[in-house]
């Protein structure tokens, strides 16, 4: 591995693309074909996890059923398709950022719950697929945020230690799995987080306009000097 070089691990919902209410809706289309509807709170509270996941938690009898999980999943994430793919919600700001950190040569990876249509769909629409040294989904992993996997396989794919990588994260349990890898994390308020939800960060910002190469550097260098001081 390089020891030098810097990695920026990104989240994808909440971090490349504003998709809270997408998903929501995308739920609630199959949850009504259940005859059910799922609150705003519940999705709040599961958003960031993988669906297999959620669908466990809130449809209990369908847990053991991994046919019937894999149906479900399928269907939902067709329809969250369909809906970013008529109106696009890219994150202000995240063209100008993946471009000032490529023209900075700090590596990139993609670190998501989401399936690799998903991440493929939202990649190619931001015309950001040569960014991006690695794209880690949900199907490449077996363990769900908050366990670090997902972030240690992308820092692994990239060739950089976990000691300097910095994940960007809008979610409690991708915070903690960024903590979990010995990484860096900066938290991101988009829709449906608040700053006080980031609190385990070691930056939190509103938008990704507040974000440059210098300030990844700075957040792995004081790192590095903080474990340096403490030995």
């Amino acid at each position: 591995m390089q020891a030098e070089k810097l990695a920026v691990l990104f989240d994808m919902d909440g971090v490349l693309i504003d998709s809270f209410e997408a998903h929501f809706e995308s739920w609630n289309v199959i949850a009504r074909q259940e005859g059910r509807e799922m609150s705003r709170q519940q999705f709040a509270e599961t958003f960031g996890r993988t669906s297999r996941e959620i669908i466990a938690l809130l449809w209990p009898e369908k847990a053991e059923d991994t046919a019937a999980i894999r149906r479900f999943d399928d269907r939902k994430e067709a329809a969250f398709r369909e809906i970013i793919a008529e109106e696009f919600p890219a994150m202000a700001g995240v063209a100008a950022l993946l471009a000032s950190l490529s023209d900075a040569e700090i590596a990139m990876a993609v670190g998501s719950s989401g399936p690799p249509p998903n991440v493929a769909l939202v990649v190619d629409r931001l015309r950001a697929r040569d960014h991006f040294g690695a794209l880690v989904t949900g199907e490449d992993v077996t363990r769900g945020k908050p366990d670090p996997q997902v972030f240690l396989m992308a820092a692994e794919r990239l060739g950089v230690p976990p000691s300097r990588c910095v994940v960007v994260e809008d979610a409690p349990a991708g915070l903690q799995a960024a903590h979990a890898a010995g990484m860096a994390c900066v938290g991101i308020a988009s829709t449906g987080r608040t700053r006080d939800e980031l609190a385990e960060a070691d930056l939190v910002v509103d938008t990704l306009g507040q974000l440059s190469p210098d300030v990844f550097h700075q957040l792995v260098d004081g790192r590095t000097e903080k474990a340096d001081a403490d030995c």
